[in-house]
């Protein structure tokens, strides 16, 4: 099977994945952030970047895919730099999977 790779977060913060032929959300508030997020998992998106300011807005959303073999929801960066979300879920994954923090 052949998943798509999706992009939701702000214009500025998106729209050069579009280069590289992801399929580009744009999105303004938590609302259609959740909305946009449950349409790609019913278009079986495989991986889902999403700004993490964009993420700060729909927790319990995110939150329920984690578990989730698919899709595979990523914490980016937007065109302003980093709250440091990403990070703190890449090093809470790591720890459940190798048993202490070697990040």
């Amino acid at each position: 099977m052949t998943y798509k790779v999706g992009v939701i977060g702000d214009k500025n913060s998106v729209l050069p994945f579009k280069l590289f032929g992801f399929d580009v959300q744009i999105v303004t508030d938590g609302q259609t952030t959740r909305r946009t997020i449950e349409e790609m998992v019913q278009a079986n998106y495989g991986v889902i970047y999403i700004t993490e300011a964009f993420a700060s807005l729909v927790p319990e959303t995110i939150q329920r895919y984690e578990t989730e073999l698919t899709p595979t929801i990523i914490l980016i960066p937007n065109h302003r730099g980093s709250l440091g979300i990403g990070k703190q879920n890449i090093q809470k994954n790591v720890e459940r999977a190798v048993g202490q923090n070697i990040l």
